[in-house]
């Protein structure tokens, strides 16, 4: 089986990847493996002649790994997330292709057989970027795949234009990172349809939209962790079967994927997702949520944006360090987390940002921002 590795270079058009990728689902092309680093190696074979996509996962909590995907499980993804959707359509692309939310963008419209509008990547993101890409938008059902960070912009002090493209979209398909509160209360405010998701590269993308999973998608809770079976799972890891073992099992006759997610799963089969594993900060002993922290940053009058993380200390091993968009007194953030969560769960550190750092897929940069909070932590 071959694969077609495709730089994805600045200025990179991502329409040229749309012929190659209908060639691959048809299985009259390669493999195609969109990526960003020009040193990029693809080690060890792919296992059959089915495979269509290798996706990087994001890398920003540790080393990549070659996502291989099915033509199987990308047709069932497309299909479930028509169904969820209740319409196919056209979609705007307004993410890096070279990640699974940006390329099921492509996706979808090739199965939905449907010309995608592309939003210029080459320039930072902006409501007046998004804006123009979407007026040249012309079907009746219109989608885009956003993360929170982008909406957060699109929703600062908007333009009617802008407000007036985002209503016009069916559904606005929101991942990548957890949504605050506050962002899902200013979009139903301004009247759109927001659809928040959750999956990740081995689901090919979100496989749970607004909490409920979609058709053919089972989630549980075991081992402190949520795990995930259906027809959308990957493959495996390309040139790592070690690693593809340990999280692909076989169980009552289903193939499952191990996430690195804690959550619950409720007596109607929704999903709640409580955050990563490593997302737990243990500060003296205490287990702290980062996520549930942030929410509570969140709450505060003036707080745009949170991200909390776990700072090594000395004395306590770990203390609870918020990096916080908006104009605010650091007090104030600290004494609405110690009367939702405790004394134990308040930062120690209030780092206050014009904007989160991001990687190119929109996430927030963690590492970076381990740098900022260590640094005014001294």
């Amino acid at each position: 089986m071959e694969l077609l590795p495709v730089l994805i270079s600045p200025g990179f058009d991502p329409g040229m990847l749309l012929a190659p990728l209908a060639d691959a689902l048809a299985g009259e092309g390669p493999a195609v493996a969109p990526h960003t680093d020009p040193g990029q190696t693809f080690d060890g074979e792919l296992p059959n002649d089915d495979i269509a996509l290798v996706i990087s996962t994001s890398g920003s909590t540790g080393t990549p790994k070659q996502t291989m995907l099915s033509t199987d499980a990308l047709a069932a993804s497309s299909m479930s997330t028509a169904m969820a959707l209740e319409a196919d359509g056209q979609w705007l692309a307004a993410l890096p292709v070279n990640y699974i939310a940006g390329v099921q963008v492509l996706i979808r419209s090739l199965y939905a057989g449907t010309q995608p509008v592309f939003m210029d990547l080459s320039v930072p993101f902006s409501a007046e970027v998004f804006t123009r890409a979407a007026e040249d938008m012309t079907d009746r059902n219109r989608f885009t795949s956003l993360v929170p960070t982008q909406l957060h912009r699109l929703l600062q002090d908007p333009a009617p234009e802008t407000l007036r493209v985002l209503r016009r979209f069916n559904a606005i398909l929101l991942g990548g990172a957890p949504a605050g509160a506050p962002l899902l209360e200013k979009a139903r405010t301004h009247g759109l349809n927001v659809v928040t998701t959750y999956g990740m590269s081995e689901t090919c993308g979100g496989c749970v939209y607004n909490g409920v999973p979609l058709p053919g998608i089972d989630v549980i809770r075991e081992e402190g962790r949520l795990w995930i079976a259906g027809d959308v799972l990957a493959d495996g890891y390309m040139g790592r079967p070690e690693l593809t073992r340990d999280r692909f099992r076989f169980n009552s006759g289903r193939r499952w994927f191990r996430t690195d997610d804690t959550g619950t799963v409720d007596d109607q089969g929704r999903v709640h997702v409580s955050g990563r594993l490593d997302d737990v900060i243990v500060s003296g002993g205490i287990k702290i949520s980062a996520q549930a922290v942030a929410g509570a940053v969140e709450t505060v009058a003036g707080v745009e944006q949170a991200f909390v993380l776990g700072l090594d200390d000395a004395e306590w091993g770990s203390r609870v360090g918020a990096a916080v968009v908006g104009s605010v007194d650091p007090e104030l953030v600290r004494e609405a987390v110690r009367s939702r969560l405790g004394a134990a769960a308040v930062p120690k550190v209030v780092l206050l940002l014009e904007s989160l750092p991001l990687l190119p897929n929109g996430k927030a940069d963690r590492m970076t921002l381990l740098r900022l909070l260590a640094a005014a932590k001294h």
